[in-house]
């Protein structure tokens, strides 16, 4: 093999290890000597067992050399933000409140995760208690800037190329605006396709999970293998799921529509994201609808962080109670206005969240998706915070599905993303959509 293991794409190390040209084994040894060359400038893992990885390495090399059946992730390693529950490693949340916290169960993802084949390679840092304070994680591009927010080790991992996937969560732009500072594809499907018991509960209405990866394919092949019912999860939906990496080889029967809106806070977007966009648009050309949405659709911002800071007072009030002491200054001012926020309030919001769902699904009869920015610009300084999520705001209220393309280049060199959100439950039509663009933009790059 001309590259080491590590540099391979998900989907090419399963293509290997499936035909026995690469076992598990060694591609998770080039894993841990490409975390060893670089971890200690990156800092994206809160926990690391290279021996236990090993061992799940090799116990995945035998099944296959037996005969025995193997799932789409057969030998793959995936790195976890550190707010999901696994049986065998510790999961901390960020905080000091949670150090040594040893689960007794594996979330379900992670149990899903298992049965497909992944290696469970370690546990990926993540903010304080997955919110807003900045966590150690440096970016990969530069580490004079940070990665974001909450998912930073998750995605600075993959960019660093410690593992070909990882696991995030988003409840605003935690997903998706890490992947753009850090130049990886990001993915976050539907809300209720992949099941949350056993990850840390910041808010049921809006915590969903979603994918890391170096390709669209790669990122869509994870979310694959995690999605699925869960009765214990009450945003989980009881039907089928389409199948998205199979969405992302699709060729569109005909060129996708697809729609700019001219929110008011993109005035907040860098000069080079700006810029970048136009080049984008001018590509795409006539495919592309700009439009002037109603003012109440910014308006969902507010609607968005009122649900998040009441619900995550109702989740994890007793912890912010009994360990005031060791939350962080970012966080206690959240959370004091937080416990202001009363109940007739909150069920305004959640009012307005059902409707901002309805009018979606309304409006993408007309368009294939919505093309946006996925962060204001390029990352901020280490130490500045972590991004605004603000691009990502709205469609995380309304649990669309959404993904993050590295198309774009910043003042500094350091990579922008371009978002693309579709309609819900259509994961797979979004996916070959955004594959679509993605070759377009290349094409004319070229």
């Amino acid at each position: 093999m001309k590259i080491r293991p590590h540099e391979l794409t998900a989907t090419e190390a399963a293509a290997h290890i499936a035909a026995g040209r690469l076992l598990s084994v060694q591609l998770v040894n080039s894993c841990l000597d490409r975390i060893a060359e670089t971890d200690g400038d990156v800092k994206a893992w809160a926990h690391l067992d290279p021996e236990a990885a090993l061992a799940q390495a090799a116990a995945c090399d035998r099944h296959r050399q037996a005969g025995l059946a193997t799932g789409p992730l057969h030998g793959l390693p995936v790195g976890l933000k550190d707010i999901i529950d696994t049986a065998d490693m510790p999961t901390q949340r960020g905080t000091p409140i949670f150090a040594g916290r040893q689960p007794d169960e594996d979330a379900r993802v992670v149990e899903m995760l298992r049965e497909a084949g992944a290696v469970i390679m370690g546990k990926t840092v993540t903010t304080e208690l997955a919110f807003m304070h900045p966590s150690v994680t440096r970016n990969p591009m530069n580490a004079e800037h940070s990665p974001g927010g909450s998912s930073s080790g998750s995605a600075a991992a993959v960019a660093a190329g410690h593992v070909p996937l990882a696991v995030g969560t988003q409840t605003n732009g935690s997903v998706i605006r890490p992947a753009s500072f850090c130049g990886t594809f990001g993915f976050k499907p539907t809300r209720g396709t992949i099941p949350r018991t056993g990850v840390l509960q910041t808010s049921k209405s809006l915590d969903q999970l979603g994918t890391f990866a170096r390709t669209l394919e790669d990122a869509a092949l994870l979310a694959d293998a995690m999605a699925g019912y869960d009765q214990r999860d009450s945003e989980s939906f009881a039907h089928a799921r389409p199948d998205m990496a199979a969405g992302t080889r699709a060729t569109p029967p005909m060129e996708p529509d697809l729609v700019w809106l001219n929110l008011p806070f993109y005035d907040r977007l860098s000069e080079a994201a700006r810029d970048g966009f136009d080049g984008v648009m001018d590509v795409l050309g006539p495919r592309v609808t700009c439009m002037d949405p109603a003012d109440q659709l910014s308006e969902l911002v507010a609607v968005q962080a009122r649900i998040h800071e009441y619900e995550i007072v109702q989740h994890q009030g007793h912890v912010f109670d009994a360990h005031w002491d060791q939350i962080s200054e970012t966080l206690k001012p959240i959370l004091t206005r937080a416990r202001k926020i009363g109940a007739a309030e909150y069920e305004d919001a959640l009012a307005v969240k059902a409707s901002a769902e309805r009018f979606f699904d309304e409006f993408f009869t007309e368009f294939d998706a919505i093309l946006a920015p996925a962060a204001a610009g390029e990352a901020p300084r280490f130490g500045e915070g972590t991004g605004d999520p603000i691009f990502c705001t709205l469609w995380t209220l309304a649990g669309l599905p959404s993904v993050t393309l590295p198309l774009l280049v910043g003042e500094t060199g350091l990579p922008i993303g371009v978002q693309l959100i579709g309609p819900a439950h259509k994961d797979d039509r979004l996916l070959r959509t955004a594959a679509w663009v993605q070759q377009h933009i290349a094409a004319a790059a070229a």
